[in-house]
Formats: structure tokens, C-alpha cells, sequence
């Protein structure tokens, strides 16, 4: 992929590993937007910058809206990234947990198909673009106290291979973009091993800068959770992520 003269939306992209694509996508020479519902993020982009556009992936007008928007000021929009997302602690020995659930699967599946079907004609119709659809390492090795984010995720994965195997011969690619644990919104204070953002980010522009691009961006920190099956080690790792359950209200004391 030549980062240097893509026009590219960032959906989700307000903070965190997002806004560091952003800004490694226009440091690269690529025209750059940002879309997310949290309007004093957007102002500090639109500072920096950035073109912005409000969008909560959750409501079909708003995505319709803000793919009209987006389409008016960028004609020539390439590149879709799809990451909006959130990640919950779910107790399944609680009912109540469903409510997580459902936003969990609202915002991380569903979001990520409403924006897909959003620009899917413009860039089938452009004759060529990239979606880049955003996973997890959590995909492929669930870590128990976030069950619905895992299955998100895996679904997700699963949805970005079909979403490939559609548009094969329409010069729109998928690329599925992995992450490990990345140091931000505090994830570096319950997970030591967390990857600096500066590092990860870095990593994942080589990788995409490759010709031709990966299928899936995977950084050396996620390969033991990609390839955990494979290699065996995935029943070990499991035993190992859920002595995180202590973390639920209901295992405590």
C-alpha cells in the first residue's frame, strides 16, 4: 500500500491506537479524516488539522449521514478504517451482563458492518480502495472477563474474510489490522506487558507499506495470540488469561 497519497476516513478514530493512525497515515503524505461521536476529541483533531466528521456507528442515520458528508468532502476517499469499539468486564454467572453484551456487539460487529455497507458502493463504483478492518489478538485468544468483546472480535475476523472473498475481482482489498494490548486508556497499568503506542504504530505502517499488502497486519507482539492454536499453546494460554476473573466484582472477597 503507497501511504503517501491516500485520502483516508478513520471511523473511530478519536483517540487511542486510531488517533495514532491518523497521524502516521498524514505524516506518510495521506490525505486524513476522523470520525467518532466524542466532540471534544474532534475539535482537537480538527486543531491538529485533521478533517472530522461525527458519526456513532450504532445508529444507521448517523453512519448514512456521515458517509454523505465524508463522500461530499473527500470524493476521492480510498481507504475505510473501522474501529470503533468497546471492550467490557461481563460476569456470565449474572444475568445482567446482557446489557454489556448487546453494546458490546452493537458498537464492535454491528458498527463495523454498518460503516462496510456505508462505503462498499463508492469504492466498488471507484473500482479500487482498501477497507482495513480492526480485530484484536483477543480474536484468537479470548480473554475470559471480556467474553463478548472476544466474540466481537472473532466475528469480525470472520465477517473481514467473507468481506474478501465478496469483493474479490472489484479492486477493493481488505486488510484485517490485529492488535495486541497497546499502552492506552490505561491498558499499560493492568497489563505490564502491554506495547508502547509509538512501537506498534510504527510496526504496522512497515507492514502495511509491504508489497503487496498483508491480508492481516500482525505486529510480533500479537503472534502468540494469532498463532496460539497452531502452535499448541492455546489451552495454556487460556488457563493462564482467566486467572483474570478475579478481577469481577462477583470473585472477590
Amino acid at each position: 500500500m503507497d501511504l503517501s497519497n491516500r485520502t483516508v476516513l478513520i471511523v473511530g478514530g478519536t483517540s487511542g491506537i486510531g488517533r495514532e493512525l491518523a497521524r502516521r497515515f498524514a505524516a506518510a503524505g495521506s490525505t486524513v479524516a476522523v470520525g467518532g461521536r466524542s466532540q471534544e476529541a474532534l475539535a482537537e483533531l480538527a486543531a491538529e488539522g485533521f478533517g472530522t466528521i461525527s458519526i456513532d456507528v450504532t445508529d444507521s442515520a448517523s453512519v448514512a449521514a456521515a458517509r454523505d458528508t465524508a463522500l461530499a468532502r473527500y470524493p476521492e476517499l480510498d481507504t475505510v478504517v473501522t474501529m470503533s469499539g468497546v471492550m467490557l468486564p461481563e460476569d456470565l454467572r449474572d444475568p445482567a451482563h446482557f446489557e454489556a453484551a448487546a453494546t458490546t456487539i452493537d458498537t464492535n460487529l454491528l458498527g463495523t458492518i454498518r460503516v462496510i455497507d456505508a462505503f462498499t458502493p463508492h469504492l466498488i463504483q471507484r473500482g479500487t480502495g482498501t477497507f482495513i478492518t480492526v480485530t484484536s489478538g483477543i480474536a484468537f485468544l479470548p480473554f475470559p472477563p471480556m467474553p463478548s468483546y472476544a466474540a466481537s472480535k472473532a466475528a469480525v475476523h470472520a465477517y473481514s474474510e467473507a468481506l474478501r472473498a465478496q469483493l474479490d475481482g472489484t479492486g477493493v482489498g481488505v486488510v484485517e489490522l490485529v492488535p495486541p494490548a497497546v499502552a492506552t486508556a490505561g491498558q499499560e497499568k493492568v497489563n505490564p506487558h502491554a506495547l508502547p503506542l509509538d512501537d506498534f504504530a510504527t510496526e504496522v505502517m512497515q507492514l502495511l507499506a509491504q508489497e503487496p499488502t498483508p491480508r492481516e497486519i500482525l505486529v510480533k507482539g500479537v503472534l502468540v495470540h494469532r498463532w496460539a492454536e497452531r502452535e499448541g499453546t492455546y489451552d495454556e494460554l487460556v488457563a493462564q488469561r482467566s486467572q483474570a476473573l478475579t478481577m469481577l466484582p462477583s470473585r472477590q472477597g
